[in-house]
């Protein structure tokens, strides 16, 4: 990190010395700053040494040999105490929370954009989900709760949602919040100059009504079940962004939100710094900056953690499985999330257009392999587009079968055959092959690759593997629909509705829909799935769509994953959930004996 950003750089691994402690004690009977301590560099073995940066007076000679006497004695004392005084001098410093230190976490790539409405990649979304606010919110429990909203009241019929907002909330620059935002947001949702994929969600709509400043009225014309999440989708700020194009404008790069944290720097491929906003309703967050490294590649990433520049990794399999002693300084946390990772093919292209093909190959794919070889038991074998925690999952759903000699009796029906006998396919009197494309740094879906490529060539079928960097992959190759097949993810809403995901009138660039699946009764199944509210209803629809596609395949799903995370031990307030962990980070806090970096502006 540089200077400029982090103004106390990595202390020893085996916390600080006992002379830092006791400045740091002296430093808590005073509220004045006392001896701050600057980076001599990141890469480079962190140098530590005291700056006196006073804007009072130099001490004078004399008061300087009384306090350099006074620290020495009780530097003494200290050494020579006895274990209880080190619990004591422990307990006055960590008993209770206490502000100061960063959290730096690593993304395999950079933001797309720094804006809700088109952002659509988990990159932005883990930056965004720092900066901004929705109405509404899932708590800990997975039970919708006021975000931006204090209340909210839904209609019997669904029709009709009435927000009570909150009155103490200000945007970053400190203009006020109010309905205007929020009808704003609504209004640039529904235009269809922005690239947003998010619009099918709003344009249902009939009606969005102001009652005053603080309250809204929003109108359906007919029930939509998923309307009270949908209102997760965070605001934006009409004063910001009024009178300009949505899709390039400046605020994209320099966001101004609701939330915990403001903007601080971008510096493209490199880092984004967040820093706490001590006006956030729910109260300023412990940790000073949250800051987002770009660190394109998981063993690098894993590395880093042998050195404590990260705070937190995302884990692979075979990470989670490091001996004990990777983990010296860090707490690890497992669980299964609302996410499936799939092969999904170009539905514009032939053959990928014929469910036969696709039939074909999911024969051809062991996907065994890839659980034990990939995810080494870390995930499980999907069936389709729910994993196994959603109530919309149809356990009735057989997994799918590995044969090599039905997927080669298949291929050889639609006309595929090994002409020059060479083992590879021709089709349609042409030599056969397609390329895999997947992101950067994403080792589990390198290895999918690779095993589905060795086991597709068992029955004569050459694929080709490109790996390309993430914000490349989105632009150039997903949302101009430029592959043949890729292997990628999605995280899942809570509620069951894929609308997004597999309706056909979801296949613009910027949409969610790219591999082009077009089945008119899927598409009606979702329709009226998000159009009644009974849960049961729902889950019978759920569940045919669920039957239909595990023959019409709209893509070969893989696995569900398993989030595996490692923390630094330090940071203290961590309390697992079902959501997950980060849902109170805002609460988490690292005691002052244990914190790693100051700032200059506190």
């Amino acid at each position: 990190m540089k200077s400029e950003e982090i103004e106390c750089c990595h202390t020893r691994e085996s916390g600080y010395p006992l002379l830092l402690k006791i400045c740091l004690f002296l430093k808590s009977l005073k509220s004045k700053r006392g001896f701050p301590i600057e980076t001599l560099g990141n890469d480079k073995k962190a140098k530590v040494q005291p700056v006196i940066a006073r804007k009072r007076k130099a001490l004078t000679w004399q008061s300087s040999r009384c306090f350099c006497a006074f620290v020495l004695l009780l530097f003494f004392m200290f050494s020579c105490s006895s274990n209880n005084s080190d619990i004591e001098i422990k307990d006055l410093d960590d008993s209770a929370p206490v502000y100061g230190d960063a959290f730096i976490i690593a993304s395999l790539s950079d933001a797309s954009f720094l804006n809700p409405i088109l952002a659509s990649d988990t990159s932005s979304s883990m930056v965004l989900d720092k900066l901004f606010n929705g109405l509404v919110k899932y708590d800990k429990d997975l039970n919708l709760t006021g975000d931006l909203a204090e209340s909210f009241e839904v209609s019997k019929d669904g029709l009709e949602i009435i927000f009570k907002l909150r009155k103490n909330v200000k945007w970053h620059d400190g203009v006020p919040f109010t309905a205007k935002d929020v009808r704003f947001t609504y209004e640039v949702l529904i235009d269809p100059n922005v690239k947003t994929p998010y619009s099918s969600n709003f344009t249902i709509i009939k009606d969005f009504q102001i009652i005053d400043d603080y309250t809204v009225k929003i109108l359906y014309d007919k029930p939509f079940a998923p309307n009270l999440e949908r209102w997760g989708m965070q605001i934006i700020p009409k004063h910001i962004f009024e009178g300009q194009d949505i899709n390039t404008a400046a605020a994209n790069r320099k966001p101004v939100g609701t939330g915990p944290y403001k903007f601080k720097s971008w510096q493209t491929d490199q880092k984004i710094v967040l820093e706490a906003n001590p006006d956030y309703f729910e109260g300023r967050p412990y940790i000073d900056r949250y800051i987002i490294r770009i660190v394109p590649d998981q063993a690098v990433q894993f590395l880093e953690l042998r050195k404590q520049s990260l705070d937190a990794v995302a884990l692979t399999p075979d990470q989670w499985y490091a001996y004990d002693s990777f983990f010296k300084f860090y707490n690890k946390f497992r669980q299964p999330v609302f996410a499936f990772t799939y092969l999904g093919f170009n539905m514009k292209r032939k053959p990928f257009d014929d469910k036969n093909f696709r039939q074909a190959m999911q024969l051809a794919i062991n996907k065994k392999d890839i659980i034990d070889g990939v995810l080494l038991g870390t995930g499980k074998e999907a069936i389709g587009p729910y994993p196994p925690q959603s109530w919309a999952f149809n356990p009735n759903i057989a997994e799918s079968e590995y044969n090599l000699q039905k997927a080669a009796a298949m291929l050889k029906e639609l006309g595929f055959e090994d002409i020059d006998n060479d083992g590879w396919l021709e089709y349609l009197g042409k030599k056969f092959e397609f390329t895999i494309t997947t992101n950067q740094g994403n080792k589990q879906r390198e290895l999918t690759a690779q095993i589905v490529q060795q086991q597709l060539k068992k029955i004569g079928i050459k694929a080709n593997i490109r790996i390309i960097e993430f914000s490349t992959f989105v632009n150039q190759y997903i949302a101009k629909r430029e592959f043949d097949a890729v292997i990628m993810g999605w995280s899942l809403s809570f509620d069951p509705d894929q609308f997004l995901l597999w309706h056909s009138s979801q296949t613009a660039p910027r949409e969610y829909n790219f591999l082009s699946y077009n089945n008119p009764r899927v598409d009606r199944l979702y329709e009226k799935a998000r159009a009644v509210f009974d849960v049961e209803t729902r889950k019978k629809m759920y569940y045919e769509i669920q039957e239909i596609m595990a023959e019409d395949l709209p893509c070969i799903f893989l696995y569900y994953p398993d989030s595996m995370q490692a923390v630094h031990k330090r940071f203290k307030g961590i309390e697992p959930a079902p959501i997950g962990i980060m849902y109170n980070f805002i609460e988490w806090w690292v005691p002052k004996s244990q914190q790693r970096y100051f700032f200059s502006d506190r």
